[in-house]
């Protein structure tokens, strides 16, 4: 049956115009949110994929085909689109209140539990209000047995539900975000994941999973939220090591820990027992374990090198066996010595140890040994003007550290360990000895130290230009409102 007079061709022209322009309109209205990631397209994806064309349904089944309404059909297609309008105005509200808040509001710091929580309800009161007013169904009855059931099983799990409700509580209060690093009594590590139930913390051993309601109960520390990060390493040395110096080493090795942080300065102080504790600051609490490892790691070859007995253990690898044969595969060649060179500088010499990525000169510094290394690799890099370092070149067996000594000029370069380096140091005095002697060897170090310096030069020329090319393709993709801008040179 179709309504009388033109009235249905009239609702049947608009519905023919209107659900076409309006499915076009939402569809341009989507894309351009989606372009600006807007949390609105969600909900008009949804307007314009279910609620529209069900609204079409609905008209053209009262408006032209005249069907009564309180027909099935008609109850049916209602309970549809009302259903959907809840939906829209659930998924509205949670896409522009709670999707981008900020960190610092209310509404950032609400569990998703609540949420949840929140939408179930109004999802059956929804539910409620179309049996009731579309269906005619009597929900008195049904709402009256859901609360004496949740009556009684809030009284049979009154301890459970205490349990989550204070957890859910701290997750209200928000004491920690993921990727915080929490030191609790169960574990030490980063929040990795955060629900309703319980906080997964990982850690060196694996992933802690803490209940909730135990982090409500107890106490911890946000690592993460602390003025300052630092870690602090003990160790302990012989009697006879002078305090001061040990201090002074312990407290340059921490200095130049490549992933310390910079709030704090590093500092040792003794603390008895022939103990000294030294403070490095970290840049994120994560570092602790690695920064660690590194200080022990090189503290163990630095004590070394300083004579030093860390743990109360001298050092015994520079014996006069291991420097004559030294002298004999190394340094022979490189400084061209005869077997009475070799006894002459014997004396004069010792095996020192570095430890991998270790820092064994710095630029700025005037030399005051000659190294040779005996074993493993060294890195020259030369700080540039944007605060980075550029590689120079690398040296392995037979190649001299320290050559500006002769000269008495600082060096360029910083000389970094590859790996486990021995070298060979030689008192500047008895090179210069045997230079003096040897005006051919002198003429060649002097070319080495001209060499050097000019490929450091060369280095950190060629590493000024590529940031002035990566700073005007930087400006041109600006002014073209293009992101990129390649990168400039930077090495280690």
């Amino acid at each position: 049956m179709y309504s009388s007079g033109s009235s249905w061709f009239l609702w049947v022209a608009a519905i023919a115009i209107g659900l076409p322009v309006g499915l076009i309109v939402l569809t341009e209205w989507r894309r351009s949110l989606i372009r600006r990631h807007s949390p609105l397209a969600a909900p008009v994806g949804l307007l314009r994929t279910y609620v529209l064309p069900v609204i079409a349904v609905l008209l053209l089944m009262l408006k032209v085909a005249v069907v009564p309404a309180r027909d099935v059909p008609i109850r049916i297609v209602a309970t549809v689109l009302v259903f959907l309008v809840l939906l829209l105005v659930l998924s509205g509200l949670s896409n522009t209140m709670f999707a981008n808040a900020p960190e610092t509001s209310w509404r950032s710091r609400i569990p998703r539990i609540f949420l949840d929580v929140a939408r179930m309800v109004l999802i059956i009161l929804g539910l409620a209000v179309i049996s009731r007013y579309i269906w005619g169904s009597n929900i008195k009855g049904v709402f009256t047995a859901v609360g004496v059931s949740s009556v009684v099983l809030g009284l049979m799990l009154q301890h459970s539900v205490g349990q989550i409700v204070s957890g859910l509580f701290m997750l209200f209060e928000q004491p920690f975000r993921m990727g915080d690093w929490l030191d609790t009594a169960a574990a030490r590590g980063r929040v990795v994941e955060v629900n309703w139930r319980a906080v997964h913390i990982e850690s060196s051993t694996g992933v802690q999973i803490t209940p909730n309601s135990v982090l409500a109960g107890t106490s911890f520390t946000n690592l993460s939220r602390l003025a300052t990060s630092h870690t602090t390493v003990t160790t302990t040395f012989a009697a006879s090591d002078p305090p001061d110096q040990v201090c002074a080493m312990l407290t340059r090795i921490a200095a130049a820990l490549p992933n310390r942080g910079d709030d704090v300065e590093p500092s040792t102080v003794p603390i008895g027992d022939h103990k000294y504790r030294t403070t490095i600051g970290l840049k994120s609490p994560g570092d602790d374990d690695a920064v660690q490892a590194t200080f022990l790691r090189w503290a163990w070859y630095a004590a070394r090198r300083d004579k030093l007995h860390l743990d109360g253990v001298a050092d015994d690898y520079s014996t006069p066996k291991r420097v004559d044969e030294a002298l004999e595969e190394a340094a022979a060649p490189a400084l061209r010595l005869n077997k009475a060179d070799q006894q002459a500088l014997a004396p004069y010499a010792r095996l020192i140890r570095y430890g991998t990525g270790e820092l064994i000169q710095a630029p700025g510094e005037v030399p005051k040994t000659i190294n040779v290394v005996v074993s493993g690799r060294v890195r020259l890099t030369v700080p540039t003007a944007d605060g980075s370092v550029a590689g120079v070149r690398s040296l392995d067996k037979g190649a001299l550290i320290g050559v500006a000594a002769f000269t008495h000029q600082a060096n360029l370069a910083y000389v970094h360990a590859l790996d486990e380096v021995t070298l060979l140091q030689i008192e500047h005095d008895e090179i210069q000895r045997l230079l003096t002697d040897r005006p051919q060897l002198s003429r060649e170090f002097g070319r080495l130290i001209d060499e050097r310096r000019s490929e450091a030069r060369a280095t950190i020329r060629s590493a000024g230009k590529a940031d002035r090319a990566k700073a005007i393709r930087d400006a041109g993709a600006a002014q073209l409102g293009t992101a990129g801008g390649a990168n400039g040179l930077h090495s280690s």
